[in-house]
């Protein structure tokens, strides 16, 4: 399969027909500094001035090099800003640019270029199958607590206010090469992803989730970037508007002539500030500093966040080629446990033949990396995803849906403890997953704020003790429980469980379950997915049917086919005994629709 990916930036635009299973490239073509005089285009050996006002001209100067259209299967277009209504690859449609282009007013430096290379590329290929890939689609598992804003409903309903969170594809990638890296399952790790180029932003991978990112309602917020001031008191804005300037000009000036090239009056290129820093020009040395300041401050915060960091990464065209700019982020992170190596640093430049570069000493207990990330790659999966999905499986196949309301595992010492030396757990009624049960044996879970008594047992006995809770029972016991796939406990809070023979404190342990799937290998082979993967899933109920975005997918010999939501997300979607639900995808909508019109 060759898939044309065209991923138009702020100021650059890059288009490359790869193959998605190996990420090998048939064709390369680079456009940079789009819409200046500067503006100068590079396929492979070949590089020179490209004569392009905006990203169509710059698209149809590209396509020249990029060989036979007719060997390309499919086209997929890089869109920045999804809103609420995207958060999966979708096909393009009228209907779809309609939607990309009425999210304009939020993206204006982007999605004004997405769509702009979307009916050129329609133009120019008109039999391929066009698709598109969201920035903001890998953000969509972001908490409430970090996607809310702190102003009234009203305010938040009427322009759909919230944080969606940008460069998704880039920290995706990012995130899964460096657990690749570390031979450790992304799964179990915390990862901060430093996206830093014209655009730039920080997202907290926790456990394969994106739980915090820098960005916000649009790509605006939170780091300094090429043009972009990134986070400003709303405040300062309020008085500008006062004094007389227009909501035009405030926005031409904070998005075009803020950031990098408003503090160095040199430009948005790093490369030119650091060279004019050098001599001594001090704007430039005040646009490093501010800079680097304030994504060293953003990964501190994610750090605490997630309760700590395994791996800290820097990419895009500053962040995987500026030495400068890593060493001065890394400074005052020896708190963190990470160490840099001066000498790794200095020289790493990552490149895609060597796309993972360790930078960090050997004591350092948090790894460093920079990372040439590849987010073309990471876009012509998702488009290979949706284009094999799910057209060949079958989604009338229903999975049972169970509803798993709070619970409790425990380790044998932790049983003793709670109702009397020897004591075991009794079996009351078996679970549907073999080998399960539900305890007849109950506990008090003791909170800061509250108690919750009764709380059933499940047996057999763990290796660890852990607490299941949904959302609302974290507001009854006052604790914040992150939300984690079973058995990864760490960094979470602990709470206080009696029992009739005494009470266990735990330091740690209390979490909201990810929803999931349990799945045998055989039925994964069935509905066409494998072992963590994430998939949605539409539960089909009476007058209430919901799409649940975010499900893990679990695979085990052991395991029968099963649905687990909390009573929260039940309650929701008005499901009981019985429920079912059916994998949603591009094929599986459809089939979801006709099943609700019965």
């Amino acid at each position: 399969m060759r898939i044309l990916v065209i991923n138009a930036g702020s100021s650059s635009l890059k288009l490359a027909v790869l193959d998605p299973t190996s990420g090998a490239r048939a064709a390369d073509v680079r456009i940079e500094r789009v819409g200046t005089p500067e503006a100068s285009l590079q396929a492979g050996e070949h590089r020179a001035p490209c004569a392009c006002a905006d990203h169509r001209e710059a698209l149809l100067a590209a396509m020249a090099h990029l060989g036979d259209p007719t060997a390309i299967d499919a086209v997929v277009h890089r869109v920045v800003h999804g809103g609420d209504a995207f958060n999966r690859p979708v096909r393009v449609t009228e209907e779809v640019i309609t939607k990309i282009e009425a999210l304009i007013p939020l993206a204006p430096l982007h999605n004004p270029a997405n769509v702009a290379g979307i009916r050129a590329a329609q133009a120019a290929l008109p039999n391929a199958l066009h698709l598109a890939v969201f920035d903001t689609a890998f953000h969509a598992t972001l908490p409430r607590r970090a996607k809310t804003y702190a102003v009234a409903p009203e305010l938040r309903e009427r322009i759909g206010l919230q944080r969606y969170g940008f460069h998704g594809p880039s920290h995706a990638y990012v995130a899964g090469a460096v657990a690749e890296a570390m031979e450790t399952p992304l799964r179990d790790l915390r990862v901060i992803t430093c996206h830093l180029g014209n655009g730039a932003s920080v997202c907290a991978v926790e456990y394969g989730r994106s739980v915090e990112t820098s960005m916000g309602f649009t790509p605006l917020e939170g780091l300094v970037m090429g043009t972009r001031s990134g986070d400003l008191d709303p405040g300062a804005l309020i008085a500008l508007l006062r004094d007389g300037m227009s909501v035009d000009a405030l926005d031409d000036a904070l998005q075009r002539r803020s950031g990098l090239a408003g503090l160095s009056g040199v430009g948005n290129d790093m490369r030119d500030i650091e060279e004019r820093a050098a001599e001594g020009d001090d704007a430039s040395r005040l646009a490093l500093h501010v800079f680097a300041h304030r994504v060293r401050k953003y990964v501190g915060a994610y750090a605490a966040v997630m309760g700590g960091v395994d791996a800290i990464a820097f990419a895009g065209g500053i962040g995987q080629n500026s030495s400068l700019i890593r060493h001065r982020v890394c400074q005052r992170l020896d708190f963190l446990g990470a160490r840099l190596s001066e000498d790794l640093n200095r020289d790493a430049r990552a490149t895609a033949a060597t796309p993972v570069l360790p930078i960090d000493e050997r004591s350092s207990r948090v790894r460093l990396f920079a990372v040439h990330t590849d987010e073309e790659w990471q876009m012509a999966r998702h488009a290979a995803d949706l284009l094999s999905d799910r057209d060949a499986v079958d989604h009338a196949l229903t999975i049972p849906v169970a509803v798993s309301a709070r619970h409790v595992h425990l380790r044998q010492e932790t049983v003793e403890a709670l109702f009397g030396p020897g004591a075991t757990l009794t079996v009351d009624r078996p679970l549907t997953q073999p080998g399960q049960f539900a305890a007849v044996e109950r506990v008090d879970l003791i909170g800061p704020k509250r108690t919750i008594e009764g709380v059933r047992v499940l047996g057999p006995v763990r290796g660890a003790d852990q607490v299941e809770v949904s959302a609302t029972d974290e507001f009854t016991l006052g604790i914040d429980a992150p939300v984690r796939a079973s058995g990864h406990t760490q960094n979470s809070p602990g709470i206080t469980l009696r029992g009739p023979a005494g009470t266990v404190t735990l330091k740690e342990g209390v979490i909201c379950a990810w929803r999931h799937i349990h799945m045998t290998p055989e039925d994964a082979e069935r509905f066409g997915v494998q072992d963590k993967d994430v998939v949605d899933v539409g539960l089909e109920t009476d007058g209430r049917t919901l799409i649940f975005g975010d499900v893990l997918v679990r695979v085990k010999a052991s395991y029968a086919l099963e649905m687990h939501i909390d009573t929260d997300e039940a309650n929701a979607a008005g499901i009981g005994r019985g429920g079912t639900g059916v994998l949603v995808g591009d094929a599986g909508t459809a089939q979801l629709e006709r099943r609700r019109t019965r």
